[in-house]
């Protein structure tokens, strides 16, 4: 991994909020009324996405993304005239589409349907039969007012396994999104890895897990990835924002983003 790639996992942030009509646990795509994710960088915001209503909403930190990708994003001027929808990503405004486009175009992706619903379920019951064989638990006490337990299992087992439950999803995934294959499982680290689960209050808090424990490090080296469960914030429209075609922006990320010719410039 590129050093550059490493500082920005390792400076990452995520956030998630999500809010809905019913309890998570039972809660369908319909039943979902709102929803903001933030993704950042050590140098700031990198990607943020809200979904209010009938309308999804995307904005691109375009200085961090260029500091991140460690030169500058192509300008309005060295994209084809008719990239209008990327255009507007880059100008770093926000930019909004109706959310039940981004389905469209993968019918087992439409909000409710009764296929997917019942795969999804049955991924669900698969996981949790997974990581009740797989996983050993131990209660390391309490401390600072929260309980601690712990949970081993060895990476690459169940890195599998949670791929092969989720093999039957695959036809539901993005274009351009695949699982990996039974070759690219055979390279994840066959070591064991330890999570650790805060509970305060009799609710799930934090769970942390230190990744270095994957790496051939002799260093004592920690790389900690956590995950912090809390009251998330309310996902609000932004003041201003212009509409897109989304399938317009897919195929201008696929072809917009290539070299452009230098206008003048010999051809080879």
């Amino acid at each position: 991994m590129p050093d550059q790639v490493a500082e920005l996992l390792a400076g990452a942030r995520i956030s998630l909020s999500v809010q809905s009509n019913k309890p998570l646990q039972d809660s369908a795509d319909t039943d979902i009324t709102g929803m903001a994710m933030k993704v950042s960088g050590p140098d700031g915001d990198l990607l943020e996405y809200r979904q209010v209503g009938d309308w999804a909403y995307l904005r691109a930190g375009v200085k961090s993304l260029e500091k991140a990708a460690g030169g500058p994003l192509p300008s309005a001027d060295q994209l084809p005239p008719d990239a209008t929808a990327l255009k507007e990503i880059l100008g770093g405004g926000w930019v909004k589409m109706p959310a039940d486009s981004l389905a469209k175009d993968a019918p087992g992706q439409q909000p409710g349907n009764p296929a997917t619903e019942a795969r999804k379920k049955q991924a669900i019951k698969g996981l949790h039969d997974l990581l009740a064989r797989e996983v050993q638990l131990k209660d390391n006490g309490s401390n600072n007012g929260a309980d601690h337990i712990t949970a081993t299992t060895s990476f690459r087992t169940l890195l599998t396994g949670l791929v092969d439950e989720l093999r039957p999803l695959a036809g539901d995934l993005p274009h351009g999104a695949e699982l990996p294959t039974g070759p690219d499982l055979k390279d994840a680290p066959d070591k064991p890895v330890t999570a650790d689960f805060t509970i305060k209050n009799g609710a799930l808090s934090e769970v942390s897990v230190d990744l270095a424990a994957l790496t051939n490090s002799t260093k004592g080296d920690k790389f900690a990835l956590r995950l912090r469960i809390g009251k998330g914030d309310q996902a609000t429209a932004p003041g201003q924002a212009a509409q897109i075609d989304p399938s317009a922006l897919t195929q201008q990320l696929l072809g917009g983003l290539a070299p452009q010719p230098v206008p003048g410039a010999d051809a080879l």
